[in-house]
């Protein structure tokens, strides 16, 4: 793990200032709607691109929001962004109760790139304290936990051949603050920032405080209003660079230069196509904000084709009555099309069909088959 000190807020890196950003809405400027109330389970869903990976409500604040989630003043402080009009907050307690932020980024790292992550911190006035250890860790997968504690990595370990143990450790980002530099500013902005060399694949980021309370380096500082039991911070401009890439080629940095495939497949009506990165809560049509980047593809492919047509499928598994995998299918179909709407895609151009269980593409008697089956599908109208 490496780590880098703190900055003012007016300083400049000049050597990445030129590099592409790998994070997509790394200031949180793009959003689905204002803010209106802090919620117990989150309301990171407004941001596009981001998510929280565990039940920790991480919060979403915006100078168009309420009282609750305004900027600068707010529920839990008052702070004027380090850019732009909003930024998130996550909160970190004196035992294991931890909240964090996740999203996916532009392009898979490769082997041997020099990455450099960077973001800007600020301590709301009314926590009680304050932690040093906020950093971000990189995987090659999402990684997801229902808790709503210190985010574990969970790993079965065969102790005999008849006796296994599940074992949990944290997880080591491989970017951290320095434990002797504590995050204390309420003023302003300071940064936390590194650099690491990938091992390759690395496509997920996810932001938080990956320690033990013990080993956070947590303060209580005598300014501090004392009302928040533990350290919320709010953060904001998330930055992903590569330090020894050469320049994007062909929009090779854009999520959505290409779609499904590294080659544009062949298009004609009637042809269909898996949306691969869909993702819904549990047995409800509420889009999760994972599906965002296959939506944006989506939303690529009808620009560049204004008079292509397209029919959206949903599709379950077989477990579960006819009725209802079929009500659930088409309303899932019909969040999709709705999503697409609201980014400005015409009416006329979109049509929803819920299939439930009765179209498999897989056996229905695996965990396996089954997720293939949950799915849903585009087929071509007109082109």
């Amino acid at each position: 793990m490496l780590c880098d000190s703190l900055f003012a807020q007016n300083d400049t890196i000049s050597d990445t200032s030129s590099r592409v950003n790998l994070v997509y809405n790394g200031s949180f400027e793009e959003f689905r709607s204002c803010p209106r109330r802090l919620d117990a389970v989150g309301i990171l869903t407004l941001v596009e691109g981001w998510y929280q990976p565990t039940r920790g409500s991480a919060d979403y604040f915006n100078i168009c929001g309420s009282r609750e989630c305004g900027v600068p003043q707010n529920k839990v402080g008052n702070q004027l962004p380090y850019d732009g009009d909003g930024y998130c907050g996550i909160y970190c307690s004196k035992n294991d109760y931890r909240e964090y932020l996740q999203t996916r980024l532009r392009r898979k790292l490769h082997k041997g790139d020099s990455i450099r992550l960077s973001f800007f911190v600020s301590l709301s006035e009314e926590s009680t304290g304050a932690v040093a250890t906020l950093g971000g860790l990189f995987t090659e997968t999402a990684i997801y936990d229902t808790v709503r504690s210190l985010f574990l990595y969970k790993e079965k370990v065969q102790i005999t051949d008849e006796i296994s143990q599940i074992i949990a450790m944290p997880f080591e980002p491989q970017i951290v603050n320095d434990v002797e530099i504590p995050l204390v500013d309420t003023k302003g902005w300071q940064q936390v920032s590194g650099t690491f060399v990938a091992q390759g694949g690395e496509q997920y980021v996810t932001i938080g405080n990956f320690n033990l309370a013990e080993h956070s380096g947590y303060l209580n500082p005598d300014s501090l209003t004392q009302l928040l039991p533990g350290a919320y911070y709010y953060i904001d401009n998330v930055t992903i660079q590569c330090l020894n890439c050469k320049p994007p080629v062909a929009d090779d940095m854009n999520v959505d230069s290409t779609y499904l495939t590294e080659e544009q497949p062949a298009f004609s009506v009637g042809s269909t196509f898996v949306l691969k990165d869909i993702f819904f809560e549990f047995d409800r049509s509420t889009l999760l904000q994972q599906s965002y980047f296959e939506l944006r593809k989506l939303l690529t492919l009808l620009a560049t084709y204004p008079k292509m047509r397209i029919e959206i499928s949903g599709h379950t598994d077989g477990k579960g009555s006819d009725s209802y995998n079929l009500r659930l299918s088409e309303s899932r179909a019909k969040a999709v099309t709705d999503y697409l709407i609201s980014k400005g895609v015409s009416e006329r151009r979109l049509q929803y069909k819920g299939y439930g269980k009765s179209r498999p593409i897989d056996t229905n008697d695996t965990e396996e088959g089954r997720a293939n089956n949950r799915r849903v599908e585009f087929k071509v109208l007109a082109f």
